[in-house]
């Protein structure tokens, strides 16, 4: 047995099982809960959200793989982050993390999407973006299964048995978190904050022991049409959202903000593919030769609340998602204490 994993007490030891394959060992990963709690006790430590892609990491001696959330090989995109798995003492794990992209000292989705797009290592490195791995879960090592152990037993093994250097950094935490932990945190620009449950098991869907406390509204929705665009405008004028509710798309508004000029042109390209004649939409949309599209495309839109008749207020476009499905879209409901 790996050293790390014998000096374990006896009763962690027994909680340890034979790893399944790396392919398998690194889908479906563990998903946080959005959460208005704000008191917490000291059975819960604190990371920061980071605004960037859920990405799982395997090494199996000299094969590296970096998958999506829904499993898509995307190493091609960070053959930089690749090639530093690869040159690791432990040649055998399953990681779980966020790559990112910074701007002035925050993360940035909209110049991660530049790297996103781009599936040629080549054309990646050339790209001008540099990212970063933050890592804050290890869920195999060694042909070990290490799922079972509490959160912060896996922690501290992470820390132990990689070598951390840019571009793959571990993610601290907190042990303290509260209105005061997040307002700091949303001062300092965060996304917010992710409250997890130090003692907890690491499971393969949405779970409590995970809790996202967000510094402002944001979620994904479904792109199901937009506008034509008005004046000197290009591309098109919105886009039409929604999300599903009861078997169908509800519509939750539109979105004209925080497009560059690339970024109208290649989205209206893109649409145009997938343009249909009927509405997607299962409730009204009110707007007036709007284009329809078959609801494949899913955005990542900011927002400062939900309205009373459930629209977004104040939204604004922050990047494509290519690690979602869209049948996985649905209106966030903060969970209550």
């Amino acid at each position: 047995m790996n050293d790390l994993l014998a000096a374990l007490p006896e009763a962690q030891q027994r909680l340890l099982a034979a790893a399944p394959g790396p392919v398998a060992s690194a889908t479906d990963p563990m998903l946080a809960v959005l959460s208005d709690r704000r008191d917490f006790g000291p059975e819960w430590i604190f990371e920061r959200k980071l605004d960037g892609v859920r990405t799982l990491a395997t090494r199996d001696g000299d094969r590296i793989r970096l998958l999506s959330r829904t499993g898509r090989a995307v190493h091609g995109s960070y053959p930089e982050i690749a090639e530093a798995l690869a040159a690791q003492p432990a040649t055998g794990f399953t990681l779980d993390g966020e790559i990112v992209a910074f701007a002035h000292g925050r993360t940035d989705f909209a110049r991660l999407q530049q790297r996103m797009q781009l599936t040629n290592a080549r054309r990646a490195r050339a790209s001008g973006v540099a990212i970063t791995y933050y890592v804050f879960d290890l869920l195999r090592l060694d042909g070990v299964d290490l799922t079972r152990l509490p959160l912060r037993t896996r922690k501290s093994l992470l820390r132990r048995a990689l070598d951390f250097r840019a571009p793959v950094r571990f993610t601290p935490h907190r042990n303290q978190g509260g209105p005061q932990e997040l307002a700091d945190a949303c001062a300092h620009g965060w996304e917010g904050l992710i409250a997890k449950r130090a003692d907890g098991r690491y499971v393969r869907r949405r779970s409590p022991d995970w809790l996202k406390l967000k510094c402002s509204g944001g979620q994904e929705f479904v792109v199901g049409g937009f506008t034509e665009p008005a004046g000197s405008r290009t591309g098109f004028g919105a886009l039409l959202l929604g999300y599903h509710e009861q078997g169908g798309l509800r519509y939750a508004g539109k979105v004209g903000t925080g497009f560059d000029h690339t970024t109208l042109r290649q989205l209206r390209s893109g649409l145009d593919e997938l343009e249909r004649e009927t509405s997607p939409f299962s409730t009204p949309v009110r707007e007036r030769g709007a284009h329809w599209v078959e609801p494949f495309v899913v955005a990542e839109i900011g927002f400062t609340e939900w309205t009373r008749d459930g629209m977004l207020r104040h939204p604004r476009f922050l990047g494509l998602r290519q690690d979602k499905k869209p049948s996985e879209v649905v209106r966030e409901h903060p969970r209550k204490r």
